[in-house]
C-alpha cells in the first residue's frame, strides 16, 4: 500500500455520524460494531479521500473549527445545491485567491467540512 495519510475523528456516535456523511456522498468501506448495536470505528470515502471515525470523541462545543476536513470535490455548484437545504451551510460556494472554489459545511458534531474544488 503506498503511504497516505488518512484522518482519524473522535465522535460521540459513530453510528449517527456515518449515517450524517453517507447523506452528504460519502461511502462506507469499513466498519467495526461496539459489541451491542453501535459502531465502534469506520472507514469512509468521499472520491480518492478518506477518513475514518471513532468512537470517545465529543461533539464540538465551539465555533472555531476545532475539526475541518477539506475534501477536493467535482461539480461545487451542483453539489452545493443538492446539500443546501439539508446541511448547515457555513459559507456558500466562492472563488479564493489561491486557485480553488469552495464552501463550508457542519457535520451532526459541529465539526467543519470545506469541499473545493480547482478553479484554473
Amino acid at each position: 500500500m503506498p503511504n497516505k495519510v488518512v484522518p482519524m475523528i473522535h465522535v460521540p456516535n459513530v453510528r449517527a455520524t456515518v449515517d450524517w456523511y453517507k447523506t452528504v456522498g460519502f461511502t462506507v468501506i469499513d466498519t467495526y460494531d461496539d459489541g451491542g448495536d453501535g459502531l465502534s470505528f469506520a472507514i469512509l470515502s468521499f472520491g480518492n479521500s478518506e477518513v475514518m471515525f471513532n468512537s470517545g470523541g465529543q461533539t464540538s462545543a465551539a465555533h472555531r473549527r476545532e475539526v475541518d476536513l477539506y475534501v477536493y470535490a467535482e461539480n461545487i455548484d451542483e453539489l452545493f445545491h443538492g446539500l443546501k437545504d439539508r446541511v448547515e451551510v457555513i459559507e456558500e460556494p466562492n472563488d479564493r485567491f489561491y486557485g480553488m472554489r469552495e464552501f463550508i459545511i457542519r457535520d451532526l458534531n459541529r465539526f467543519w467540512i470545506t469541499f473545493g474544488q480547482r478553479t484554473d
